[in-house]
């Protein structure tokens, strides 16, 4: 094989195991009997999210996958797949669920999160959890709530010593 062809090969390679490794989460889908039209649709919904969504061969994400370990992942490198690739845990599993639900062409096989490896079930089940910031504002209300607690209280007793 010409040497720069393999400098190539293993420079994309070195690319899917650095995203692979760097995102907080990758997800692999079969995209196979969805139209022109609705991958148009499901690119602009993961944009939205700031969501990396590419087409590797799938020789170069194996080699990418044993290289990183994730032997795991081989079995799903198997037709037409795209990976997505995502800093936010949760979005690319949310957002790839979502249009799931409304187009069965779109396959979800299993995914990388947070270094981990995770089925199609798993992926199914991190889909219903809300998004970082919906986290945060959920937290915010929880630690809120005993604050806005101990202070009616307060008031309630200044009210019924100053009567």
């Amino acid at each position: 094989m010409n040497q720069a062809i393999l400098e190539q090969k293993q420079k994309l390679v070195e690319e899917i195991a650095d995203k692979m490794q760097n995102a907080a989460s990758s997800v692999i889908v079969e995209y196979r009997g969805l139209t022109v039209g609705e991958v148009t649709e499901l690119r602009r919904n993961l944009r939205a999210e700031e969501i990396e969504f590419v087409v590797y061969k799938n020789s170069m994400t194996r080699r990418a996958a044993e290289k990183l370990g994730h032997n795991d992942l081989l079995e799903s490198l198997l037709g037409p797949n795209a990976i997505a690739f995502s800093d936010d845990a949760v979005a690319p599993s949310r957002v790839l669920a979502k249009f799931a639900k409304k187009h069965k062409a779109l396959v979800l096989k299993a995914g990388i999160v947070d270094g981990k490896i995770v089925d199609a079930d798993g992926i199914k089940q991190l889909s219903t959890l809300p998004n970082k910031e919906g986290m945060i504002s959920m937290f915010l209300g929880c630690l809120q709530s005993p604050i806005r607690s101990v202070a009616c209280a307060v008031k309630a007793v200044a009210e019924a010593r100053s009567e």
